[in-house]
């Protein structure tokens, strides 16, 4: 659980400022689930260059409570809780520093959102909270003020999250969290489950992930984790102790995070390596009488596949569509062993290219047609699908034909202005899993939306 906050202070000698506004946003990875939000009288002089910075004067500030009167509620809401800030070292600083005015030792473990946006989102212009938040498309209003800055805060946060594949954010959360409270069963833990898709995490008493998985419905698919009774699920109940999960708004998002974060954390549940996910792909080749031939075959890391399936009979059903779709010939893609002619010549549904009686360019256009939409070598777009709620879409991005990371966004000018795009996703890995699971799923998905750029 974070506690994402934001204080505006008096201003002057440094532990001699008071706070006049707080807004803290408590926050459980996925939903803000409690807010405080007040202005606060801080007995003291406010120096002029912050009144002009925030508008907050004396004369606001002379009804409002004062810092002891709010200081139970700040407890409350901050219990069991990672302090997030933008330059935590201040705020935290300062909340401690009114704490021990009132001789209470307030500690908290905390979390900057400056240092994890360096990490995070590198090589950025600045990291000032205002000109990160407009480089990344994230709308702030009301601008120096306690809860205009932690909303801001609270949508990075949400967004360095996505970006950490290593989990590093939750899994130090969850050492946090008080060693006093009971052990939860696995009844429990699946209470607390969404049915939702996304991406889970299996963690052991140390916080350690020691499984991940994606589902369309995370709560029914742990339920059946700890409900088998074969070897690896009884290993795993007994060492779970806290599940995390990740919403991710559609399948395609959850297949690839899933795909990088076993590569990226190898749990000690998911086989390190695990084996692809496809067997068999389709492949293009030229004959000596110059038609482009179809084939398909084993998978084959040496060759560069026009797309891959998980089995033969998949890509056979695939094909036979295709020779439909573009008017292809049978025999020249490897479903008629016919000698001479191919059956469907017979049928007068071939124009003769199996004998020749097509002209090699004309038919090599259709089929360059079908290389060219079931592949998307050389091309720059961005796939559209649904987000995590419903103001939100999720990107994939894909440059010159690779894929390069994934990401959400709000706006449509996030998804069409490819400089703030590419400071949104998160930066993945292109290898044959990811075009697999990419491919796979646009074939099953027609209407996805796409958006193509021009090559830059």
């Amino acid at each position: 659980m974070y506690a994402i906050l934001d204080i505006e202070t008096t201003g002057g000698k440094y532990n001699e400022e008071g706070i006049t506004e707080i807004a803290i946003y408590k926050f459980d990875g996925h939903k803000v689930v409690d807010q405080f939000i007040s202005l606060v009288n801080p007995e003291r002089e406010i120096q002029p260059f912050v009144v002009n910075l925030t508008g907050i004067n004396s004369k606001m500030l002379k009804n409002a409570p004062k810092f002891y009167e709010v200081a139970k509620r700040i407890i409350e809401i901050t219990e069991d809780c990672v302090i997030v800030a933008h330059n935590s070292e201040f705020d935290y600083r300062i909340l401690r520093t009114e704490f021990k005015r009132l001789g209470f030792p307030y500690k908290r473990k905390t979390l900057c959102t400056v240092s994890l946006s360096k990490t995070l989102i590198p090589d950025q212009a600045s990291y000032s909270l205002g000109k990160l938040a407009r480089a990344l498309g994230i709308p702030v209003s009301d601008r120096h003020r306690a809860n205009g800055d932690a909303v801001a805060t609270v949508k990075l946060f949400k967004m360095l999250l996505a970006k950490d594949v290593k989990k590093v954010i939750v899994q130090d959360a969850i050492i946090v969290e008080p060693t006093f409270k009971m052990e939860p069963s696995l009844k429990q833990i699946l209470n607390d489950l969404p049915n939702i898709t996304g991406v889970y995490y299996i963690h052991n008493k140390n916080g350690d992930i020691i499984y991940i998985g994606k589902s369309k419905n995370i709560k029914n698919r742990l339920s059946q984790h700890f409900s088998n009774t074969n070897a690896k699920s009884k290993k795993i109940q007994l060492q779970t102790a806290t599940v995390t999960y990740e919403a991710t708004g559609n399948e395609l998002v959850a297949l690839l995070k899933e795909s990088e974060e076993i590569k990226r954390n190898k749990p000690i549940f998911n086989r390190a390596l695990r084996r692809n996910t496809f067997t068999h792909a389709l492949y293009s080749f030229v004959d000596e009488d110059g038609y482009i031939n179809l084939k398909i075959d084993k998978a084959d890391g040496r060759k560069k596949p026009i797309t891959t399936f998980s089995t033969r009979s998949s890509a056979k059903q695939f094909l036979f569509k295709a020779v439909e779709d573009f008017n292809l010939c049978q025999k020249l893609t490897g479903l008629d062993i016919a000698k001479s002619s191919c059956f469907n010549y017979s049928l007068k549904q071939c124009e003769g290219a199996c004998i020749k009686e097509e002209s090699n360019s004309t038919y090599n256009s259709r089929v360059t047609k079908f290389i060219e939409k079931n592949s998307y070598k050389n091309v720059n777009m961005a796939i559209i699908d649904k987000g995590r709620d419903i103001s939100e879409r999720s990107v994939i991005l894909i440059k010159n034909g690779l894929f390069v990371g994934l990401g959400y966004a709000n706006l449509n000018y996030q998804i069409t202005n490819t400089d703030v795009l590419e400071s949104v996703i998160t930066p993945m890995e292109n290898n044959r899993d990811t075009q697999h699971i990419i491919q796979s799923y646009l074939r099953k998905n027609k209407n996805l939306k796409t958006i193509i750029f021009e090559s830059q």
